[in-house]
């Protein structure tokens, strides 16, 4: 191949930019025609698969935001009434320097069962065990009127014969369950005097419905908060039956 030659160079220059100038008009014409075209053809299906995920992402928000609080923040506070229409706030009790146990109850639910029925009374015994402590045990019940173990008539049922001396709040609106993130019967949070949740999650280490487990993780970071330690197990993964929410 010969060399170029200046001239050669100079014609191949002026095509080159006739061709951009070209190529430009080009696509300025689809811009005002097809382009439009195009862009109408393409925006029905975006709108709906953005709808759709900004539906879908907005339920998992809101159940999200739900929960107020998680371990090292406030509890969020509520007023509730007991079986026997007695008004229970949390605020009150941690006022008056008491350490809070809650835990969510449904007297139909096996894995409650199972710590309240035979020789195993987990929650009496954890009662009977701090309450010279200045600790207060709670039972929140969240099923919805006509759920399963829902109602004032079954909790004093199941107050009486499991003789249970702390307090069954009875949530219906399920407000303060949804609060907390209470998914399972029985969830447990331990409240500092503070106000602070210290410890959620599972009552102990066995997830069955026939016996409590071994270590229980309530009693563990209860010990460590009376002592004004770090609780060292602040979350585990509860188990159990589904709380009994109203359904929408």
């Amino acid at each position: 191949m010969g060399l170029i030659t200046d001239v050669e160079l100079k014609e191949i220059g002026m095509s080159t930019k006739r061709l951009m100038t070209l190529v430009a008009a080009g696509f300025a014409a689809l811009a005002v025609t097809g382009g439009s075209a195009l862009a109408q053809d393409s925006k029905p299906a975006q709108p709906a698969t953005h709808s759709k995920d900004h539906k879908a992402y907005g339920k998992d928000h809101k159940n999200h935001d739900e929960k107020a609080a998680d371990v090292g923040h406030a509890a969020p506070d509520f007023k509730l009434k007991d079986t026997d229409g007695k008004e229970v706030s949390l605020s009150e009790l941690t006022k008056s320097g008491k350490t809070v146990v809650l835990f969510w109850f449904n007297p139909g639910c096996p894995y409650v069962q199972k710590h309240f029925s035979g020789d195993h009374k987990t929650f009496n015994e954890l009662a009977a065990k701090y309450k010279d402590k200045n600790v207060q045990v709670i039972a929140i019940n969240s099923g919805a009127a006509g759920q399963e173990g829902a109602g004032q008539e079954a909790n004093a049922k199941a107050k009486k014969d499991w003789k249970i001396e702390f307090p069954i709040l009875l949530d219906e609106t399920g407000k303060v369950g949804k609060e907390y993130g209470a998914k399972n019967t029985p969830f447990t949070v331990v409240v500092t005097k503070e106000g602070k949740i210290a410890y959620e999650g599972a009552i102990d280490d066995d997830s069955g419905a026939t016996k409590p487990g071994k270590t229980n993780y309530a009693a563990k970071a209860l010990d460590e908060v009376l002592a004004g330690t770090s609780v060292t197990m602040a979350k585990t993964k509860p188990y159990g039956c589904s709380v009994k929410y109203a359904k929408n």
